[in-house]
């Protein structure tokens, strides 16, 4: 049996489906630490983390980048399903929006009264925090 070259991804979120296509492997922030899943992976169900998900193309066809918010990733041999909160391309981010996000979880960090409170703002700034990431990461490919 010959092996599989690629796998199909689906990246959607509530709003819209933001990736449909081929890729010969993703990375991604699963909820214990980073995932890489190729071709014919072990079927696996998981949480995913505020940050990256990068879809490597056939044929050096480059990168695709999109930023989630967190979700679920349901893997099976031939299709990758990423279910996001929120899901953004990564042409698509906006940095002065990411850096007013996470100046505004940083004071609502520093001004929390209640646990709930906290929790939030804590979540607010991981998800800024890593949209930032994202962005640093498309520049540095840019550049490079």
């Amino acid at each position: 049996m010959a092996q599989a070259k690629t796998i199909h991804v689906d990246v959607v979120s509530a709003e819209e489906e933001i990736f449909s296509g081929e890729a010969e492997f993703v990375a991604l922030p699963g909820e214990s630490g980073e995932l890489g899943i190729y071709p014919l992976h072990t079927p696996l169900i998981t949480r995913i983390r505020p940050g990256s998900v990068r879809i490597r193309l056939p044929d050096d066809g480059g990168e695709e980048l999109v930023f989630v918010a967190g979700g679920i990733l349901d893997v099976q041999p031939d299709v990758v399903t990423v279910l996001a909160e929120t899901a953004i391309r990564g042409r698509d981010l906006d940095e002065a929006k990411a850096s007013e996000a996470r100046k505004q979880a940083q004071e609502a960090l520093a001004n929390s009264t209640g646990r709930i409170d906290y929790a939030k703002a804590q979540a607010e700034l991981a998800e800024a925090i890593a949209q930032l990431q994202a962005i640093n990461r498309l520049r540095e490919r840019h550049r490079g």
